[in-house]
């Protein structure tokens, strides 16, 4: 019987050191593959940092566009506000008798549509 206690003793000595190497070699995996998903999530906050940057910027750009569209179009709508006017202007000069026709009819059916909704 010492002969199959000594083996079983030898194997289970065995078994205990190859756990054990099991276990070290585990430990070391996983400490790698920590280290290994450390170093991409950092890596992936900075591109992410990167094209939260890259958007702020390009939607700065797109709003000094926007801005300066904005003022032509306004421009274009106040210059043609001031031709409106003149023609206006120059209509009065040459007919002042139709443009004082025209602003009494306006008048007039101004005052029939305010009378009639009362």
């Amino acid at each position: 019987m010492s002969e199959h206690t000594d083996a079983v003793k030898s194997g289970l000595g065995e078994a205990g050191a190859h756990l054990k190497q099991a276990a070290s070699a585990g430990g070391g995996a996983v400490r790698n593959a920590a280290a290994v998903a450390g170093d991409e999530l950092r890596l992936g906050k900075a591109q992410i940092k990167a094209e939260l940057a890259d958007g702020a910027l390009s939607g700065l750009g797109a709003a000094e566009h926007l801005g300066a569209a904005a003022g032509e179009q306004a421009s274009a709508l106040m210059d043609k506000g001031r031709d409106l006017l003149d023609s206006a202007a120059e209509l009065i000069r040459e007919r002042p008798l139709v443009a004082f026709g025209a602003a009494f009819a306006a008048g007039w059916i101004i005052s029939r549509l305010g009378r009639s909704d009362k």
